[in-house]
């Protein structure tokens, strides 16, 4: 088959979810995905519940999945001011690694095609949607989701703006043994030129997610003197990176990360997930956003595939939708990463929020969204 309703570029979680949704109403579905799963990828691993109700309407089954419930929230400064608070909502840890194979699984079971390979081109001809990709092989669709994650060949072909913009951030994971870290904890923990993420997963280990600037890391020859000598000058980091036990042969790393604003559609292609939009990590959601604005992009969708619109209304009520979710959202992000680009500015503004649980409790709720009730 090379014909099909939706061809979704990229299967991270925000492709997964939309291809689980879209094949559970007998679309016919192609994910193209560079890499067959289960795979580790660079992320904090922590999830808002507020995607738990739409995800069990897809019949994923979270707690068959052992995922670990989340009900607090620790703060600490680069000195060791520290708050610890009650998330809301609560959430759930889980690796990417287990998660997006789930999420596969499911798709597949509900008859989504996969092809593990990258797509090159993608051109919009007399309403049909044609891609081409490095195995030379070419699909059609009446729609086109772009899921390929924070940045592509695609954004360059379509001149995205962000991509002219040199990033000052990297991220860097790794999986540790500590049985000492509480499992209904996640914490942020600040460190002169970045700050890092501790929550538990599914098989007890321990994930371990840190934003770095180039500034303070290439000064230092690798992630293992970064974290001696810089990421340590945390109180809890230093205890935690000298009695955790480190599970991967090296760390996971990524670079040139952008928070620059997206827009959520470009020549006719849906953006959904970090090709739409990537929210500053200290606001702890970035997997519940990639969730949430997959359903979107799936409802848009269907209601274009059925008829109910035409394409461009389709397209309006994408980024109206999309804005509405996300646009504030986004935009505390990018207020949060300018106060940590400028260091004394970040330690007052740490140490402020550490001292009050009224203003993080704030920041919370303007981060995340409310329940999808389904």
């Amino acid at each position: 088959m090379t014909d099909f309703d939706v061809i979704i570029l990229g299967g991270g979680l925000a492709g997964l979810t939309a291809a689980l949704h879209l094949s559970k109403t007998q679309k016919r579905v192609l994910v193209i995905e560079k890499n067959p799963y289960p795979n580790h990828k660079v992320c904090g691993e922590y999830v808002s519940n507020e995607v738990r109700p739409y995800l069990e309407s897809l019949g994923v089954g979270l707690d068959a999945a052992g995922v670990v419930p989340i009900k607090r929230m620790q703060l600490t400064t680069v000195r060791g001011h520290e708050i610890v608070t009650k998330l809301p909502l609560g959430g759930f840890g889980i690796s990417r690694y287990s998660f997006d194979h789930l999420l596969y699984e499911h798709a597949v079971d509900n008859g989504t095609i996969f092809q593990f390979d990258t797509a090159l081109e993608c051109t919009l001809k007399n309403g049909t949607f044609h891609v081409k990709t490095a195995s030379m092989k070419s699909y059609s669709s009446k729609m086109v989701i772009g899921a390929y994650g924070k940045r592509s060949n695609f954004d360059k072909q379509m001149q995205r703006p962000f991509m002219n913009q040199q990033s000052p951030w990297l991220g860097v994971k790794e999986h540790y043994e500590y049985d000492e870290f509480p499992d209904d904890l996640v914490a942020l923990h600040a460190f002169p030129g970045g700050y890092g993420g501790l929550s538990k997963i599914e098989n007890g280990q321990i994930n371990f997610c840190y934003l770095a600037t180039y500034d303070s890391f290439k000064k230092h020859k690798d992630v293992a003197q970064y974290n001696r000598e810089n990421v340590a000058k945390n109180p809890f980091l230093n205890e935690f990176l000298n009695k955790a036990k480190p599970v991967f042969e090296k760390p996971l790393s990524i670079a040139q990360i952008s928070f620059a604003s997206k827009n959520p559609v470009e020549e006719h292609m849906l953006m959904c997930g970090d090709s739409a939009g990537l929210i500053h990590p200290l606001c702890g959601n970035g997997m519940a956003m990639a969730i949430m604005g997959a359903r979107l992009a799936a409802l848009t969708t269907l209601d274009y595939l059925n008829g109910k619109m035409g394409q461009a209304d389709f397209e309006t009520k994408y980024q109206n939708l999309w804005k509405h979710e996300f646009q504030e959202r986004l935009a505390m992000g990018r207020r949060i990463q300018s106060l940590l680009m400028r260091p004394w500015l970040a330690e007052l503004g740490m140490n402020t929020i550490a001292r009050s649980e009224t203003l993080l409790q704030g920041i919370i709720r303007r981060t995340h969204g409310k329940p999808i009730l389904v």
